[in-house]
């Protein structure tokens, strides 16, 4: 592994069939998704952002084009190196 793999953040994220709402809560009324992120020095870092909406389908929609696109850029990231 390159040194420039181990200098991004990897995402860590889990999919649950069973639960269709992992990764997001409901936060007065607005969804959000939150996961983490293992960093190069060992530390973790716990990613939050709000989806801006009400509505729970489009929430996890959202919630997955997010997580996606993540996991996209890091092997985008590790095919560069």
């Amino acid at each position: 592994m390159s040194a420039a793999i181990i200098d991004k953040p990897v995402l860590s994220i889990r999919t649950i069939a069973s639960n269709p709402f992992h990764h997001l809560w409901n936060n007065n009324g607005t969804w959000w998704v939150h996961y983490t992120e293992h960093l190069p020095d060992h530390t973790k870092r716990r990613v939050r952002r709000s989806l801006h909406t009400t509505d729970s389908g489009i929430a996890r929609v959202l919630r997955d084009s997010l997580l996606c696109e993540a996991a996209h850029f890091e092997e985008e990231v590790a095919r560069e190196h």
